[in-house]
Formats: C-alpha cells, structure tokens, sequence
C-alpha cells in the first residue's frame, strides 16, 4: 500500500493511494487516525485492517492530481540522514569512506511536500540536489539486530537531501548547509514493506533535473544497508514511531560536475525509486 498526507481546508487527511487516485481513509472506516504519525503508533496489524477494508471499498476516489500533497509525516522526532553511504559518491567529492554510518540531522522547518517549491536561499545560490531512499520507522527500536532490525521498518518513501554546498563546508559539521528552510524535498507517500525488497533491496534509484538523468544507481550499491543503519543508530538512540531515516545519495550531485550543477529557479527536479514512486519538486527563489 501508499499511504499519504494531503492538504484540505488547512486541515491534514489520510488517504490509501489506489491507481490514479485516493481514498480517504475516514470513507474506509471513521475510527481510523486522522494523521500519518497515529496511526503509526497503532502498529504494524492496523495496515492488514486497512488493506482489508481498502479491498472492499468500491466508492469514489479523489483524483491523484487535484490533491495538495502533505509531508508524509508531520514534525518527525528524528530525521536523520546519512552521508557518504555510496561509494561512487564519496569518491566524487574526495572523501573517504566511513567505518561507520557518518549521521547528521534535518529539522522539520528544511523539509517540503512533493510538488510544494524548494527554497533557493537568497543568501546563496549553490544549492544541489541529491536523490535518496528514506526508512520510515514504525515502532519502539533500541539495541536491534541483524536478524530484527527490519521488524522495526513501516515503510520507505522519497527525499531530496537539498545542499547548501558553501554553508556544508563551514566546519566538519554538515548541520548548516543541510537545513535551510524549505530545502529538502519528503514524499509523496509511504510505501509499506510488502511491495518491496526485503530491506529495500536491488531498487534502482534516479535523480532528473528538468528531465535530464543526474544520477543513476542501485539500493545495493549502499556502502551500509538498511539493516546495519538500523543496528548501528539503535546503539544510541531509541528510535520511535515516525522516524525518519534518509539513506544517503549515489554519485551524480551537482557540485563536483564540470561546470558545476546547482539547482535554479523553474527547475524540476525528480527523484525515483523503483516500486516507491517520485518525489517532485520546482524551485523557486526565496523572497
């Protein structure tokens, strides 16, 4: 299944994406959560409740193109996200490899709804782009292992790891460059683990700039998997429901071209997953 926020009245729906359009999941049942994080919270068996009572719905659909996407979900406690985790990327830029997970974190304020505008800052205009799968937590996760560190996976949706490249080279620390408003683009959905790949495997993944493939590569090529992400963070933090962890970028990014890349106003850029979706967003100048 997908399951996805949208916008209507300013208030935030659930709905269960189904062709070319959705399904409110308060037409499905009304005791169903209003928002992507309950029902979360609410465990792995409600997502076989609502596959049964979408298989039995055969109602109306709102069209997938007349709704206003929202963040897939809302002010996650934690959304991390990894640096380096492609070899051909951190080859691009000079870097060497990590022995662990290099982990960083975005706040809520730097993320954006697919089809909401990324914000190229007025302060600098070298921002990249960077197409990366993103793990989306479902339960209570401390001290996992290679053999249950999956359990604790919801389900996987799209981000756009926006780079302000000068501001992530002030220091050693990324925090900067990688957390100017509106930057970083999260969604459309969350798909759940059934439609996929054990731990996301063998997905190809895309970058395209106004149609142009950026970059080009494949979920194995992950210097550290979606298991031994899991079991490295969880030796140091407990994760919760909501989390959401981005999975780092292969090579293609924008800076180290010649000349270099750097997104620029009516821009579209494009990231794709194979069976998650794409992730869609234009840029504009920050006012």
């Amino acid at each position: 299944m997908k399951i996805l926020q949208y916008k209507e009245n300013e208030q935030i729906k659930l709905a269960v994406k189904r062709r070319d359009g959705v399904i409110p999941l308060a037409l499905l049942d009304a005791g169903f959560p209003g928002d992507m994080k309950t029902l979360i919270e609410k465990g792995m068996a409600v997502l076989n409740e609502l596959s049964k009572k979408m298989s039995a719905y055969n109602g109306p659909t709102i069209p997938l193109d007349s709704i206003e996407f929202a963040l897939p979900v809302n002010n996650p406690e934690r959304f991390l996200c990894l640096g380096l985790n492609y070899v051909d990327h951190a080859k691009e830029g000079n870097n060497s490899l990590p022995e662990h997970p290099a982990i960083f974190m975005r706040t809520p304020t730097s993320l954006a709804a697919h089809n909401q505008s990324l914000l190229l800052p007025k302060v600098n205009n070298k921002l990249d782009y960077e197409a990366e799968l993103l793990v989306v937590i479902g339960k209570q996760a401390k001290y996992l292992t290679v053999d249950n560190a999956l359990d604790a996976v919801w389900g996987y949706s799209l981000f756009n790891d926006g780079s302000v490249r000068p501001y992530q080279r002030w220091s050693t620390q990324w925090t900067m460059g990688k957390n100017f408003d509106q930057t970083g683009g999260f969604g459309p959905w969350i798909v759940t683990p059934d439609e996929l790949p054990l731990g996301a495997k063998g997905l190809n993944i895309e970058m395209r700039l106004n149609d142009q493939v950026m970059q080009q590569a494949n979920t194995d090529d992950m210097v550290f998997d979606v298991v031994n992400t899991l079991v490295q963070i969880s030796e140091c933090m407990t994760l919760q429901p909501g989390d959401c962890i981005a999975m780092g970028t292969p090579s293609g990014v924008g800076y180290p071209r010649n000349p270099p890349v750097f997104l620029q106003p009516g821009d579209i850029a494009e990231v794709e997953v194979q069976g998650v979706g794409i992730l869609r967003n234009g840029i504009v100048l920050e006012e």
